[in-house]
């Protein structure tokens, strides 16, 4: 008998769906210029966003699986700029990549 908590549960969800989200982005012609094993993110406040290419061993990082949280509060499933949408400053994206870089 195993004991899941809620939080890994929802992770997981958010796992699946942006999987899903990545392999319809590899399908499409857009993504060409995305390479194998990374996926296209458009991170920043309202209207000034700015895309990011990032690996996608990201996605299991805890930290950056607080922004994913984060993001589907803001907008759910449906992403306005056809990508995954990441709600923070740029800077903050940048410091916390970077730590995961270097990890």
């Amino acid at each position: 008998m195993a004991i899941r908590f809620p939080s890994v549960l929802h992770a997981k969800q958010i796992l699946r769906q942006l999987q899903l989200l990545a392999n319809q982005a590899a399908a499409a012609s857009v993504s060409r210029d995305v390479p194998k094993g990374y996926l296209a993110v458009y991170v920043g406040e309202r209207s000034q966003k700015k895309r990011f290419i990032i690996p996608v061993s990201f996605l299991s990082q805890p930290p950056f699986q607080e922004m994913l949280s984060k993001a589907e509060e803001e907008f759910g499933y449906n992403h306005p700029m056809g990508g995954l949408t990441i709600p923070c400053r740029e800077d903050i994206f940048i410091n916390l990549t970077s730590g995961l870089n270097g990890s």
